[in-house]
């Protein structure tokens, strides 16, 4: 009897239950897109970080002291020991990591930056390097080099052609292999393989620095960074703070804007359910008149009509989601360049969500239980 009258209750009022409905297929379908980002922004947002570089430098200690040159040379760093250290302690999270050692060596008379690194790697670092030419695909190719966008342009430099580089009265010939166009201080470098920068400078073995790019949240490469600490004593492990906490800061914004989102569509779908509610109490005070008259209990009265709203926010809500995945998959491709993938967790969470928007909406229903049987019965 229960389910009849409440099927009864939705197919006579169906066109205001429409309008309801509607409202709530539709903050159910921004929620859940809002939701579905929400789940996926912090995998989104450390791709598109991961694209701007190192966000992880390991260098000498301020107390270290170079070796055999001077007190005013800088610091080096042995790389085998650095390096397999750094092999034992690497873990699916980093995604790249390139020792450097830098020298100004001169071209054609002019002085340019030569940055010995792994260039295998080093492209990793930035994957949004684009290069005129072709890359070089080995870290042991001591032939072949990148060069830097500026650096081409000074020096009237194109793919295939030789390049000299002198330094301490070494040289080394190398052919360009690419022109990159970085848009950071890549664009003013001459990019070789380690070992060639190492034989010119006379420094087989030792490094300046690493850079590594690590996936996850700040406070993941913090923590990566204190177990890499720990496991290199007498080395400087710092994260690079304008790329951590430029990620921390925007993650929190667009958390802190999801949720305000979701709550201010929630109170707009419940007040547009309220409305549609107010409307209907009023129109069904002779059918609740008759029912009590009949020996209805105004608590079975109204948990009917709550039936009845429930049903609502809970088809509303599943019908929106399957919208909503849709919408959060438009959003992804639009803003990231990727859809994002869709968590079955929206499903669940956004039907609740809608049901108790709709069963906070349906208070008016409350003026029921005032309804008076005889006031009804004689038509007043």
């Amino acid at each position: 009897m229960f389910t009849r009258l409440l099927w009864k209750l939705l197919h006579a009022s169906r066109g205001r239950l429409v309008i309801a409905l509607v409202a709530l297929v539709s903050g159910a379908a921004v929620i859940s897109a809002l939701l579905n980002l929400q789940f996926d922004i912090e995998r989104k947002l450390t791709q598109e970080f991961r694209a701007l570089g190192a966000n992880l430098v390991i260098a000498p200690s301020h107390a270290a002291q170079s070796i055999g040159s001077g007190a005013d040379s800088p610091a080096l760093m042995d790389q085998a020991a650095v390096m397999s250290q750094l092999e034992k302690m690497r873990t699916q999270e980093v995604v790249a990591a390139a020792p450097y050692l830098y020298i100004i060596a001169q071209v054609r008379t002019k002085p340019v930056i030569v940055a010995g690194t792994w260039l295998d790697e080093a492209t990793k670092l930035a994957p949004t390097w684009r290069i005129a030419g072709s890359p070089v695909a080995s870290r042991e190719d001591a032939t072949s080099c990148l060069v830097g966008r500026n650096v081409a342009q000074q020096l009237k430099l194109a793919p295939g052609a030789q390049l000299e580089l002198s330094y301490l009265g070494r040289t080394a010939r190398i052919t360009i292999a690419g022109v990159v166009d970085v848009g950071g201080a890549e664009d003013n470098q001459v990019l070789v393989n380690l070992p060639v920068t190492q034989d010119l400078a006379g420094l087989t073995g030792q490094i300046g620095l690493v850079q590594l790019s690590v996936n996850g949240t700040p406070k993941t490469i913090t923590s990566y960074a204190q177990r890499l600490a720990t496991s290199l004593p007498g080395f400087e492990v710092r994260p690079i703070r304008q790329v951590t906490e430029a990620e921390g800061e925007l993650l929190s914004r667009i958390r802190l804007l999801i949720l305000s989102m979701v709550l201010l569509i929630l109170v707009l779908t419940g007040l547009c359910v309220l409305a549609t509610m107010a409307a209907l109490a009023m129109e069904r005070r002779e059918d609740v008149g008759l029912m009590k008259a009949l020996g209805g209990s105004i608590s079975r009265i109204v948990g009917l009509f709550l039936a009845e709203v429930g049903v609502l926010g809970a088809v509303g809500g599943l019908a929106g989601c399957i919208a909503g995945v849709a919408l959060s998959h438009w959003m992804g491709q639009r803003v990231f360049g990727t859809a994002i993938s869709a968590r079955w967790e929206i499903f669940p969470l956004t039907v609740a969500l809608m049901a108790g928007a709709a069963l906070a909406g349906a208070l008016p229903l409350r003026r029921l239980g005032n309804v008076k049987p005889a006031v009804i019965l004689r038509g007043e």
